[in-house]
């Protein structure tokens, strides 16, 4: 095994996120083109060599990360270990941004049909939405967006990877209300007919 291979592998292990590659090649005094290549290979590798790991290109930079097919297992796992969930209401609450963002409290309220402040509350304690600045209306309300957490927490790489809003309750592992998936979709379409 070659050395930058090892020191890619490394870094890679012990990243708790993912790490984009001009930060890996500056790191190992490498140019692009030369990681870039190596992080293929690695891909390659792992994809062909079936392990517990495979490397992804997420949120904007690369990861090791655990194989789609041990997620029966792991859930147990952590399970066990008390690892909080997400409610429902905040993977609703959750779905709602990612597919309006920016969208304010209220139009949040609006759509689930109930106050989603203490959800809001926590969605941002857990670095999963931002405040991304006021709308320009009375009372200047806060508009919110998802975050490059949120991106890695679903293994997207941009926001445009999102599936279609129907099969976003697959992407969370839990269904979504009908009611909420009509309010986003008809509420969506109407912003698109808006930006036409």
């Amino acid at each position: 095994m070659n050395e930058l291979r090892a020191a890619l592998e490394a870094i890679l292990f012990v990243s708790n996120e993912p790490v984009t590659l001009d930060s890996l090649a500056e790191a190992l005094g490498e140019k692009p083109d030369a990681v870039a290549k190596e992080l293929e290979e690695i891909k390659n590798f792992l994809d062909v060599n079936v392990g517990g790991f495979t490397l992804e290109h997420t949120g904007g930079g690369w990861r090791l990360a655990t194989r789609p097919e041990h997620e029966d297992v792991l859930k147990k796992y952590f399970a066990r270990k008390g690892e909080s969930r997400l409610s429902i209401a905040a993977l609703e609450t959750l779905a709602i941004v990612a597919y309006r963002q920016p969208i304010t409290a209220p139009e949040i309220n609006d759509i689930r049909g109930v106050n989603s402040s203490a959800v809001l509350h926590t969605l941002l304690e857990r670095r999963l939405l931002r405040v991304a600045g006021r709308k320009e209306v009375v009372g200047s309300p806060f508009l919110y967006r998802t975050t490059r957490e949120f991106l890695i927490h679903f293994g997207l790489n941009d926001i445009r990877d999102l599936p279609r809003l129907e099969e976003f309750g697959d992407l969370i592992g839990e269904p979504m209300s009908d009611d909420v998936v009509a309010a986003i979709g008809v509420q969506s379409a109407a912003v698109d007919d808006q930006t036409e």
